[in-house]
């Protein structure tokens, strides 16, 4: 098999898939023959995205919501009649601020989406797969989540749990032929990034930043993410389970 065909006949459920890393892996599994289940809280944006590929399916969704999680898979399986690939990607930053001016609020809206929300798709998500001859996972974590930053509290602490959640989730459900890995990028060039560095104090001192933390300068395309993705969730990676992939330009190496 080609890798044009690596997902030819198979369905991928993508989260966040409006936009960013989302919609460049959405665009990635139908490229090599996947349909694809676009969902969102942006549903403008997700069938934008879906009206753009040859067989896709927007459903608006709030990861935060364990309700409208499931029913999107249910909503997916009733379509495409399986799942057989999940990029559990939904996220958001959160508010920038030092960790003891950091509000109750905006700690829990960040825990809502990218904790809960996270548990919310890989539960529902493991519950579909199981009902075929199972499939991969792949959750978004971050560099973040594997070093700390300032000022991202809960984001790294959300972030640095999707991490335990996969390993936990990969060797529960080995035997059943799913399997769960996760990538962890630095920056992407993303419009989530692009909010992030509008948002700071100095926006120019922010993205100069993000441009030279790493070794290779610059900051990936949501393109470069997505190939990872891909592999991660293609049977070439059948071996692969429970791992953490930063995609950092040798961040963690130094």
């Amino acid at each position: 098999m080609t890798r044009a065909q690596r997902f030819a006949g198979k369905v991928a459920f993508v989260t966040g898939g409006g936009s960013g890393l989302g919609r460049a892996a959405a665009e990635r599994f139908a490229a090599e023959g996947a349909s694809i289940v676009i969902a969102d809280i942006d549903e403008a944006a997700a069938r934008d995205v879906a009206e753009s590929l040859p067989s896709a399916l927007a459903v608006r969704v709030d990861t935060s919501e364990a309700e409208e999680v499931e029913r999107s898979f249910v909503t997916a399986l009733a379509t495409f009649g399986r799942v057989d690939a999940i990029f559990n990607n939904a996220g958001i930053v959160g508010e920038q601020l030092p960790l003891h001016q950091m509000t109750d609020d905006s700690w829990q809206r960040v825990m809502a989406v990218n904790a809960s929300g996270a548990f919310y798709v890989l539960r529902s998500g493991i519950a579909a797969l199981l009902q075929g001859s199972g499939g991969a996972i792949v959750n978004t974590s971050s560099s973040s989540g594997l070093a700390g930053k300032p000022n991202l509290t809960p984001y790294t602490f959300s972030k640095a749990g999707i991490v335990g959640l996969t390993r936990s989730a990969a060797v529960e459900y080995a035997a059943h032929g799913i399997r769960v890995n996760a990538v962890a990028p630095t920056a992407v060039l993303t419009p989530m990034v692009k909010a992030h560095i509008a948002r700071a104090p100095d926006p120019a001192a922010m993205r100069h930043l993000l441009e030279h933390q790493t070794p290779i300068p610059g900051m990936p395309l949501p393109e470069d993410v997505a190939g990872v993705v891909a592999f991660l969730a293609s049977d070439e990676a059948r071996w692969i389970t429970g791992l953490t992939v930063p995609v950092d330009g040798g961040f963690h190496a130094q």
